[in-house]
């Protein structure tokens, strides 16, 4: 008669993504790919530090060497629980597996990637203004020009500031009251194509073929992809469309989409919801990384994001449009919607149009409060850090008063 299988023990080994930093309430680690904290306790350092490669929970009674395989099982459980160690029986998580794309550019880029995702913005615009009054009661404004004192100077000549182009320059501003009326959807093709669309191709010998578009891009790469939410444009269905730079067309995606979704994508910035039509930009980043495995890479892709926003802004400018631009997105919303990944491709910028309101110049703000949404600059990390391995604590301490007692 024989033997039954033999039942594998399980393994655990420590998540790649993790870093560790100090706060004023302490050292802290965390998962960045899941944005969990734990208080970076010796006890928990000194566990992760023994799951660099898969290894039985037991492993850790070498650091933990008086507590008992219950205690040892229950610690390795929460951290399992809370992200910071994987289980061989168990499939990797589809953001880990993602993650392993970015390792060229190291883990500060990955961190800072995660990191400024999902922030909470403060939406009360009441509060948000009087919180900045008294800011700058305590602290004013920094400088808005910078100078030398005692340096030479040379006077240059008058602006040259005649003509369309210095007047499209001058007329660029964000908007946040539009007119009723719809835009049209030559407006939307003049716009996209302007700024997204492919002006021509170059073929670079042994590498391949690039597209040269009207804004610069590292390498030619063009990293930034264009989705659209088209709100009111005459001519055009209402719903979310992604644009093909190489054929000037759009391509309807699947999933319904309508003015409930500006306030969804722009926490408390319902004003937007006036607006024609909304353009989302993404970023592919395995086409910048591709050619350049630094982590600085990174940079130069917000910085395209920047140059395409800008001729974006001009050329509806141009079209005696009313764009916007805005950064205070609800990523993993947006990206749902869009059906795309966040760390393959994730949303990186926000920009969008509408008619101009009769009998006004410039409509910064719907009730002419300058006042805005901006990031909470108070997230609780450090309480979340705590509140997160309460488990994981006690069942450390239980460690530590057997070590103590020893």
């Amino acid at each position: 008669m024989s033997a039954g299988p033999i039942r594998q023990e399980n393994r655990f080994r420590r998540s790649p993504h993790l870093v560790g930093y100090w706060t004023t309430a302490g050292p802290i680690v965390e998962n960045y790919a899941t944005r969990r904290l734990v208080p970076g306790t010796s006890t928990v350092h000194a566990v992760l530090g023994v799951f660099d490669r898969w290894q039985p929970a037991k492993a850790a009674a070498k650091v933990l060497p008086h507590a008992t395989p219950q205690t040892l099982q229950r610690l390795v459980d929460t951290l399992v629980d809370l992200s910071f160690l994987q289980r061989s029986d168990r499939a990797v998580a589809e953001v880990d597996a993602r993650l392993g794309e970015w390792r060229p550019w190291g883990p500060a880029t990955s961190f800072f990637h995660f990191a400024t995702r999902d922030v909470p913005f403060a939406t009360d615009l009441a509060k948000v203004s009087r919180r900045m009054r008294a800011k700058a009661r305590r602290e004013p404004m920094p400088p808005a020009v910078k100078r030398y004192r005692g340096a030479p100077t040379v006077t240059l000549p008058a602006l040259r500031a005649t003509g369309d182009f210095p007047s499209v320059l001058r007329d660029r501003r964000t908007w946040r009251r539009f007119g009723a009326r719809a835009s049209s959807l030559a407006d939307l093709a003049d716009v996209l194509g302007m700024t997204f669309g492919i002006q021509r191709w170059v073929e670079l010998p042994g590498i391949g073929r690039v597209p040269l578009k009207s804004s610069p891009s590292g390498g030619s790469l063009h990293p930034i992809e264009c989705y659209v939410l088209a709100l009111h444009v005459k001519g055009l269905s209402r719903g979310l469309y992604h644009y093909r730079p190489d054929s000037h067309v759009l391509e309807r995606l699947p999933k319904r989409a309508g003015v409930r979704d500006v306030q969804r994508f722009l926490p408390g910035q319902s004003w937007y919801a006036g607006a024609s039509a909304l353009v989302l930009m993404t970023a592919v980043f395995a086409r910048t990384r591709w050619r350049y495995p630094s982590g600085r890479a990174y940079r130069v892709i917000l910085a395209e994001a920047g140059h395409l926003c800008q001729t974006f802004c001009l050329t509806a400018s141009w079209r005696g449009l009313a764009p916007f631009c805005t950064m205070a997105l609800a990523d993993t919303e947006i990206e749902r919607q869009l059906g795309v990944d966040g760390v393959s491709e994730a949303v990186i910028y926000a920009a969008g149009f509408g008619t101009r309101p009769a009998g006004v110049a410039w409509a910064p703000w719907p009730d002419d409060r300058d006042t805005g949404t901006v990031p909470d600059a108070r997230p609780k990390r450090a309480r979340r850090a705590r509140a997160s391995m309460s488990a994981g604590r006690s069942a450390s301490a239980s460690c530590q008063k057997r070590r103590n007692s020893s």
